[in-house]
C-alpha cells in the first residue's frame, strides 16, 4: 500500500512474511540491523502466523519494520493473550524520518483492542521513544538460590539430530511445571533454539527432563525446564551443576519462591515497557518474562 510519511512516498506492507519478495527483504533488514538469521527458522516449518512483521519499503528495499509477536500466556493458571512489539528497526540512513512512529501507530491501533496486554523490551538508546505512545517502564525480577552438586548424568542434545530434536519438541509440549508465568509459543521457542541456544540444551535421563541452560563462572543460568515429572527444580539442576557451580539463576518466574533471592533484573541494555490501559501484572508482582519467549 502506498503511503506518505513526512512528504516522502513509501510502500507499507502489513505482513512481510506472506510474499517471498517482502519476506526476503525483511530478513535482509533483520540481519543487517541485529544480525538475526530468520531464513533457517522460516525453512524449519515452525514459523507461524503469530509473528507478523510490518515493514516500510523504499523502492526495492525494506527500510523500517515493527513486528508483532502474539503470545498465549498463563499467569497463575489464568489464560491471557499478550502481544509483544519486537524487532523495531530502521536502516541508519532512514532514521529520524518518522518511519518507526508511523509503524508503531499502525500496530497499536490494530492490536490494542485484540489482546490483554501489549509490551516490548527496549535497549538503552530508545527508552525515551516508547512513552510517547503510552508505554510505562517496569522492572523485571530474577530468582536465584544456592545449590550443591549431586550425582547424576546428563547429556547435551543436538538440534541437528532428528531423534534429539524430536525429544526436545515433545518435552517442550509438556511445558514447564515449575513456572508461574508461562508463554506457549512453539514457533518462538524453535527460533531461540536455532538462533541463540543451540549448544545449551540438555537431557537429564533420571528425571526425563529437557533443560535449556548456560554455565557462567559459578552460576548455572537455567532458561527453562520441560518435563511432566513430580520433581523439584533443585533435584534436576543439582545434577547439571559442575564443580564450580554454587548458584542457580532462573530465566522464568518460579511458582514456589521458597529459598530464592529475589532481585531486580540486571540484564544489560534491556528495559520492559507495558502499554497503559490494560491490567498489568508487573505493577504488583515480581515477575520476569520467560527468557525464551523474547522475540
Amino acid at each position: 500500500m502506498q503511503c506518505f510519511i513526512d512528504g516522502q512516498e513509501y510502500i507499507f506492507i502489513n505482513d512481510a512474511l506472506k510474499e517471498e519478495v517482502t519476506r526476503m527483504r525483511y530478513f535482509q533488514l533483520a540481519k543487517q540491523i541485529y544480525g538475526l538469521k530468520f531464513e533457517k527458522w522460516f525453512q524449519s516449518g515452525y514459523c507461524d502466523n503469530r509473528f507478523v512483521p510490518y515493514i516500510i519499503m523504499h523502492e526495492d528495499i525494506a527500510v523500517s519494520s515493527v513486528a508483532v509477536c502474539i503470545n498465549d500466556i498463563s499467569w497463575q493458571d489464568q489464560k491471557k493473550r499478550y502481544v509483544q512489539i519486537s524487532t523495531v528497526m530502521t536502516l541508519p540512513e532512514y532514521r529520524n524520518k518518522g518511519l518507526n512512529r508511523y509503524l508503531m501507530e499502525v500496530v497499536l491501533n490494530e492490536w490494542k483492542d485484540k489482546c490483554d496486554a501489549i509490551y516490548l523490551l527496549a535497549n538503552d538508546s530508545v527508552i525515551d521513544f516508547y512513552p510517547k505512545f503510552g508505554f510505562d517502564e517496569y522492572k523485571e525480577f530474577e530468582y536465584s538460590k544456592s545449590i550443591s552438586k549431586t550425582i547424576g548424568t546428563y547429556r547435551k542434545l543436538d538440534i541437528e539430530d532428528p531423534d534429539d530434536w524430536k525429544l526436545i519438541i515433545s518435552k517442550y509440549m509438556l511445558g514447564n511445571p515449575f513456572s508461574e508465568f508461562k508463554i506457549d509459543h512453539l514457533s518462538l521457542f524453535v527460533f531461540h533454539c536455532i538462533q541463540f541456544v543451540s549448544k545449551d540444551i540438555y537431557y537429564i535421563d533420571q528425571y526425563d527432563a529437557v533443560v535449556v541452560a548456560q554455565y557462567d563462572n559459578n552460576r548455572l543460568i537455567c532458561y527453562d525446564i520441560f518435563t511432566d515429572g513430580n520433581f523439584r527444580v533443585d533435584d534436576i539442576l543439582s545434577i547439571m551443576a559442575n564443580e564450580n557451580t554454587d548458584i542457580i539463576c532462573l530465566g522464568f518466574t518460579p511458582k514456589s519462591k521458597e529459598g530464592y533471592i529475589i532481585e531486580e533484573s540486571q540484564e544489560e541494555d534491556t528495559h520492559l515497557f507495558v502499554l497503559k490501559g490494560k491490567k498489568n501484572i508487573f505493577k504488583e508482582n515480581k515477575v520476569m518474562f520467560p527468557m525464551l519467549s523474547r522475540a
